[in-house]
């Protein structure tokens, strides 16, 4: 059944910085289905920018893992979806190929930094999508656009050809406008791969079952409080409502640790960066420097011209919070605050089988709206805490507020994905029936 398929998007929407014309694609269970791919993610002879004029021209030699596995199911990989730079952003703003635009409302923004990858799936031009999530970068454009998004247990996924930004802290995802497609998605590219040294041997196949009976839902105070938009908030608790007359049972549990979850990330991730991007100087990657100038001389003007303004400000940060004097105080105590998170799902855990609140505290804002970043950081306080502690997590549509999506967020104990896929697959199948 092996072919090509014919590829040309109407993409008002600007969900692409690539397109394969003629997608060629095999045979398996995903023999023709047309993929999206986010820009940060290695696919052999098609360019991979991470949205960043630093990478502009640049076309991998090898496929990333998940791109492989893609491949040998007979997908058609029909192109590079737009991102925040180097996956900095909670909007697909800080792209240096101009912001995607969210197909729910085309004066909003789609999220980020997987924008590009929810937009797409969100229009209808692909079925299916492959995201990043850091921070909550799948789960944020989910929940904004519409559709379904899963971050992964760390270390389910193979990260080996993912463009790096926080190691410790991203994983590689699936985006679809349903559950079912989701999973299908995610039991193929959730494979051992002996390349990425953090991965675990727990491949994933799974059907999802809508039977839910019995399931303890965790509800935390933390999720529903200050910053968190009321409208956006009954509208969840509505879904959890949903989930209570299927046969699940509600517990409050606690994350007392959250308060200084944005803190803790922050500092993280932008530590982690600012050593991963150092690579990026015009000799291992990037534009040629000029010669005629000293050597740090001609790195700080390459990254100065070609860098944005969101990545520098974030390798200053992780510079500074990594410098000599200042690591044990800022880094030290990050990872003290990421463990203290950790173990609050843990005893959360003990008391619920999955945790729900809303993924994202508004709904979508504004194109420009944003425009201090401080502000733009705390959209990020309820998607965090599940990349701190490693564990799975789902955005799906519970509904709409101002005729926008929101999203209900599901999270699970580690490598648990299943149970957080049942979960939110008995609540689409009820709301849709």
């Amino acid at each position: 059944m092996a072919g090509t398929l014919q590829f040309s998007p109407d993409d008002r929407y600007n969900a692409f910085i690539t397109t394969c014309r003629e997608a060629p694609f095999g045979d398996g269970a995903l023999a023709g289905t047309a993929v999206a791919v986010k820009d940060n993610i290695s696919t052999a002879g098609i360019r991979t920018t991470c949205a960043s004029r630093i990478l502009e021209s640049y076309v991998p030699p090898y496929d990333a893992h998940v791109v492989g596995l893609l491949r040998e199911k007979g997908a058609a990989i029909v192109g590079k979806t737009n991102m925040d730079e180097f996956g900095m952003g909670t909007t697909t703003e800080t792209s240096a190929f101009g912001p995607t635009r969210n197909p729910a409302d085309p004066s909003r923004v789609p999220g980020g930094s997987s924008g590009g990858s929810a937009a797409a799936v969100a229009a209808g031009l692909v079925p299916m999508a492959l995201g990043t999530d850091t921070g909550g970068s799948i789960r944020c454009p989910a929940a904004f656009c519409g559709i379904v998004g899963l971050k992964p247990t760390y270390g389910r996924v193979s990260r080996y050809g993912l463009v790096a930004y926080a190691n410790s802290l991203e994983q590689i995802g699936p985006m679809a406008r349903t559950v079912e497609d989701v999973s299908r998605l995610m039991s193929v590219i959730a494979r051992y791969d002996p390349h990425d040294s953090t991965m675990l041997d727990r491949p994933y196949d799974h059907q999802p079952s809508a039977e839910i009976k019995g399931l303890r839902v965790g509800i935390p105070e933390e999720y529903f409080g200050e910053g968190v938009d009321p409208r956006v908030a009954g509208t969840v608790r509505d879904a959890i409502g949903v989930l209570e007359e299927l046969g699940a049972e509600t517990v409050p549990v606690s994350i007392p640790g959250m308060r200084h979850a944005l803190a803790a990330y922050y500092v993280i991730c932008t530590s982690e960066a600012s050593s991963n991007l150092a690579r990026f100087d015009g000799v291992r990657y990037g534009p040629a420097v000029d010669t005629r100038k000293s050597w740090h001389e001609a790195y700080q003007d390459l990254r100065l011209e070609l860098f944005g303004t969101e990545v520098r400000r974030r390798i200053m940060l992780g510079t500074f919070a990594l410098s000599a004097g200042y690591a044990g105080r800022y880094y030290a105590k990050a990872q003290v605050a990421r463990r203290n998170i950790k173990e609050d799902f843990e005893r959360a855990f003990c008391d619920a089988d999955v945790i729900a609140g809303p993924t994202m505290p508004t709904v979508a804002f504004r194109l420009g709206e944003k425009t201090d970043p401080l502000s733009m950081y705390l959209s990020d306080i309820l998607t965090v805490p599940a990349n701190l502690a490693g564990i799975p997590a789902i955005s799906v549509p519970c509904g709409r507020v101002d005729g926008l999506p929101v999203g209900l967020q599901l999270m699970g104990r580690q490598f648990e994905d299943e149970r957080v896929v049942d979960a939110a697959f008995a609540y689409e199948q009820e709301v849709r029936a």
